[in-house]
């Protein structure tokens, strides 16, 4: 079985490095239900299940992570703009796409700042945690890929 971050690096079974990440499977396990949990939750808080895969290919694509980029996405014209890096949206998602770009981009120039413009813009405390868990998996998902097709490479 291959998971999204198999499929992001290119890994398929038979290959080595699929066979490593399985000496971990608690990793393997985790990282997709980490995904599912932040993409399609139980309860979305209000964030739908397009827009956060939206938000997921606007990180890729800025992770340069076409591989990563493809399977998110969605119908609703609105979203497409965001997924594909728009930034004169309209609010909530002015602010959404900032905060995203921001901590994707230059997360060390993330502030409180950043925090009160998703306020000021309407998200809940709650929405914003949600916001948070989603980008952090994202950019976690398109290192581990990467870092996995470096090693492909390199064998």
């Amino acid at each position: 079985m291959t998971d999204a971050i198999d499929r992001a690096a290119g890994l398929a079974p038979g290959d080595a490095l699929h066979a490593l990440r399985r000496l971990r499977p608690e990793f393997v396990d985790g990282a997709e239900l980490c995904r599912v949990s932040v993409l399609t939750p139980a309860s979305d808080q209000g964030l739908s299940p397009d827009l956060r895969a939206a938000l997921a290919r606007r990180m890729a694509l800025q992770n340069a992570d076409p591989s990563l980029a493809d399977p998110y996405g969605g119908a609703d014209p609105e979203l497409r703009r965001l997924a594909e890096g728009e930034t004169d949206l309209p609010e909530p998602l002015a602010s959404i796409a900032a905060h995203v770009d921001l901590v994707t981009q230059t997360p060390a120039k993330a502030a409180a700042e950043s925090l009160r413009r998703l306020e000021r813009a309407g998200l809940t405390n709650p929405q914003i945690v949600a916001l948070s868990e989603l980008i952090a998996y994202v950019n976690f998902q398109a290192r581990i890929a990467a870092g996995l097709r470096l090693m492909k490479e390199a064998r």
